[in-house]
């Protein structure tokens, strides 16, 4: 082999290993560090506040998510649906005023319920649902887990427990007190965010709703 067929084939495969990394350094960048915080948004901040301010690892959790469920296709609602699952979210905030528990627990089985319809893992499995949800609807997501921890104390607090559950606080905190009526109101107008989102409602709908 000549000298020249040599050096030729040196600059190649340096070129194809040139070729890889430059691959592999946006593969980084797209699923870690300003990529990861700019698709997790608020979600990235919590991810780092859960492990103590380690950025890596808080990368390592948020791009794991990315891999189980980035690939996800989100199907559409038909309108029938959409009309349900809005009906069913004005009578519980209707109920709300009576009754904010069962006002709560209902906002919790309906965006289960929502999500589930729109392909994401159904709502008995609870944190793969929820870690799905984070994946694509991380801007509005916090509100789904707090109308659930919301819920679920709620369901198993005695009679005239306490109001200094924190639902703003890690997910994977218990609390032995059932948040109060003001926490429960707030968790439900969170909430509506994510569940506007996963109707997919136009941006025009969404602020009469708010405004209304």
């Amino acid at each position: 082999m000549s000298t020249g067929v040599i050096i030729a084939l040196i600059v190649a495969a340096a070129a194809v290993v040139a070729v890889a990394a430059i691959v592999s350094v946006r593969a980084r960048g797209a699923h870690g560090g300003r990529g990861l915080k700019q698709r997790f948004g608020p979600e990235y901040d919590r991810a780092v506040a859960r492990h103590d301010g380690d950025v890596k690892a808080a990368e390592r959790e948020l791009g794991g998510l990315v891999e189980r469920h980035g690939g996800l296709r989100e199907r559409p609602l038909e309108a029938a649906e959409r009309e349900r699952f809005e009906t069913r979210w004005t009578a519980a905030q209707e109920r709300f005023v009576d009754s904010p528990g069962e006002a709560v627990a209902e906002a919790d089985r309906l965006l289960a319920e929502v999500a589930g319809a729109r392909g994401f893992p159904d709502g008995t499995r609870y944190e793969d649902q929820l870690a799905a949800l984070t994946v694509h609807h991380a801007d509005h997501v916090h509100g789904y887990r707090r109308v659930h921890r919301a819920a679920g104390v709620r369901a198993g607090a005695p009679a005239g427990a306490g109001t200094d559950v924190d639902l703003d606080g890690d997910a994977g905190a218990r609390h032995s007190s059932a948040p109060g009526t003001e926490d429960m109101r707030a968790a439900m107008v969170e909430a509506r965010a994510l569940f506007d989102d996963l109707l997919d409602r136009p941006r025009r709908h969404r602020r009469q709703t708010k405004e209304g």
